[in-house]
């Protein structure tokens, strides 16, 4: 259930990871993205994550729905605000997708990322491409390769997590009015962008922004 904070423009989601992956999850982070994009506020889109799928729950899933399931979390990636993934205990499947999708991760301690099992290896989904996009091959090889856990120290220090805490609250009453939600999605897209671009080829978008802060700035 997603709820709002009136004052800030909040939005918070629990979601459960335990389930397999299901149209029910898929219309879950849906309703989520539909309710941030609806109210435009400067509060972040958090969701607390934890739980791994149970063994099988892989059996009798279709290709279409794992389409599905990766394109709405590519939407929360790409929110017009800030999105913020709170992580405790296990943190495997699809739990493990929309922490890697976050702009801000916090994990409680004993928080442990691994992949989930299916056709004699770890799962192929897009959970690979951000393990390794954000941490590289050799930080996350044994993870793909054999399964092995990320513990929450080897987390923070591959930079999968940016604090470990036991009090996620007061860091996330700290995001309460971190960035404008537009601002923050035209920053991170010249993020996404940087690992792919060229100088020359990025220059247009970081003046165009640059151009943006500029006007919006001196009508402040």
């Amino acid at each position: 259930m997603v709820t709002r904070n009136e004052v800030n423009g909040e939005l918070v989601l629990r979601f459960d990871g335990d389930r397999p992956l299901s149209a029910a999850a898929v219309e879950e982070i849906d309703a989520l993205c539909d309710r941030a994009e609806d109210h435009r506020g400067t509060g972040p889109v958090t969701i607390h994550v934890t739980g791994a799928p149970p063994a099988g729950w892989a059996n009798g899933l279709a290709v279409g729905l794992v389409n599905k399931w990766e394109r709405v979390v590519r939407r929360f990636e790409r929110l017009g605000r800030l999105t913020v993934a709170v992580a405790s205990g296990e943190c495997a499947g699809m739990a493990l997708d929309l922490l890697l999708a976050a702009d801000v991760r916090i994990a409680e301690p004993g928080t442990r990322l691994r992949l989930t099992w299916a056709g004699g290896g770890a799962w192929p989904g897009m959970t690979i491409y951000r393990l390794t996009q954000q941490a590289g091959a050799a930080g996350i090889r044994r993870a793909v390769l054999l399964g092995t856990p990320i513990e929450t120290d080897r987390a923070l220090a591959l930079n999968l997590v940016d604090e470990v805490t036991a009090d996620p609250a007061e860091t996330l009453a700290g995001l309460a009015d971190a960035t404008d939600g537009a601002e923050t999605a035209i920053r991170r897209q010249l993020i996404f962008e940087a690992g792919s671009t060229t100088f020359e080829e990025a220059l247009g978008a970081h003046l165009a922004a640059a151009d943006r802060a500029l006007r919006r700035e001196a009508k402040s």
